[in-house]
């Protein structure tokens, strides 16, 4: 079976042309996106004229002019560019002053409130099913990730402080993005994903809000025949590597979202397979969901996979449907004959080598 995106959702306009905005920002984000624009390249006409705009942005540029994400950055998103590409951004552990990850800014700046992340396995044979094939949906703007931490000093030595954020308005859309995309798969099956025995303030709220969008005011039974289920996150993450059929969309605020879909692509082989699109109302990115591995950097044996994927996954967000196909299929052909894969798949070949294959094939 070809490789799934979960959804389409920003109908395609009569554009002349396509302004792709380029971050590659850090580590093997470098290396990975050149594979993308390439992929896309591949495509000829089935997509409009494409134009790459190259953009800066990560901790590296961070280091050199002490601004992760510069304001032209989100200036020529903004004005200029239809949809993005990023890379790989290499955030520090340790607190550095000044510094900010420059993806989590671009989520809010750009309001992409749904992280997408589509983790499917490749079937044995073309027509075969695949053993995983899930969707885990991220709410990408609040939860811990709105970062506001304050560390002081009691008599019992330091001690540090995070807010959480959850909100009404929040929940409902990401709420409503699960539903969507439920509604567009086979199983049309919502498993929410919450702490709420513990958390029962922030988490109870997430929890409500999302089983309330079947009976928000104008859905009319739009959602009556997705079904909903419920699991704690712990008991989520055990039941995603016992019993990963169980699952078709799961929906999480932010921290919970990002744990499971890393976790869930081990169930693929390789974070390196895994893509993902930060998507708002009027605007999509892709994004591979591996970091910008340093330790590999620089010595062509990233897996491009997931940026190609990423690729494709934005193009059929933007209603490119057909060249969306082509990349996936292509992909899938390379991962079934495995003869051209990259060390972290058990290959020997390059990134550019497997980004050639790719291209063959689309």
């Amino acid at each position: 079976m070809a490789f799934r995106a979960p959804f389409r959702s920003m109908a395609t306009t009569a554009r002349q042309s396509l302004k792709i905005g380029m971050l590659p920002a850090d580590g093997i984000g470098r290396e990975v996106l050149p594979a993308a624009r390439a992929a896309i390249l591949a495509l000829g006409s089935s997509i409009p004229k494409t134009e790459f705009i190259d953009l800066a942005a990560g901790f590296e540029h961070f280091t050199r002019t002490g601004t992760a994400l510069p304001d032209e950055t989100v200036n020529i998103l903004q004005e200029e560019c239809d949809c993005a590409m990023f890379g790989a951004v290499s955030s520090p552990s340790r607190k550095v002053t000044g510094y900010s990850s420059p993806i989590v800014a671009l989520r809010k700046k750009m309001d992409l409130y749904a992280n997408i992340r589509p983790v499917t396995s490749v079937a044995a044979e073309p027509t075969g099913k695949p053993s995983v094939d899930l969707v885990v949906i991220r709410e990408n703007t609040e939860c811990l990730y709105v970062k506001q931490e304050t560390q002081t000093v009691t008599e019992n030595g330091k001690e540090a402080r995070a807010t959480r954020l959850i909100t009404e308005r929040a929940s409902r859309r990401i709420g409503e993005m699960a539903f969507k995309t439920a509604l567009s798969r086979p199983r049309k099956h919502v498993t929410i994903i919450h702490k709420s025995n513990v958390l029962s303030i922030t988490d109870g709220l997430f929890r409500e809000t999302v089983r309330a969008v079947p009976t928000l005011p104008g859905v009319d039974g739009r959602y009556d025949e997705v079904t909903i289920a419920e699991q704690l996150v712990d008991s989520a993450v055990y039941r995603l590597f016992r019993e990963p059929h169980i699952y078709d969309v799961m929906v999480a605020p932010n921290l919970y979202g990002d744990i499971l879909s890393d976790a869930a692509a081990a169930l693929v082989g390789s974070l390196g397979l895994v893509p993902s699109i930060n998507a708002g109302d009027s605007f999509v990115m892709g994004e591979p969901v591996h970091g910008s591995a340093p330790d590999i950097a620089g010595q062509d044996i990233a897996n491009p996979l997931a940026a190609i994927r990423s690729a494709a996954l934005m193009l059929r967000h933007l209603g490119y449907g057909n060249g969306a196909d082509r990349i996936e299929k292509a992909v899938d052909q390379v991962i079934r004959e495995g003869m051209v894969l990259t060390p972290d798949l058990g290959g020997k070949s390059k990134t550019s080598e497997v980004t050639q294959e790719v291209i063959k094939r689309i």
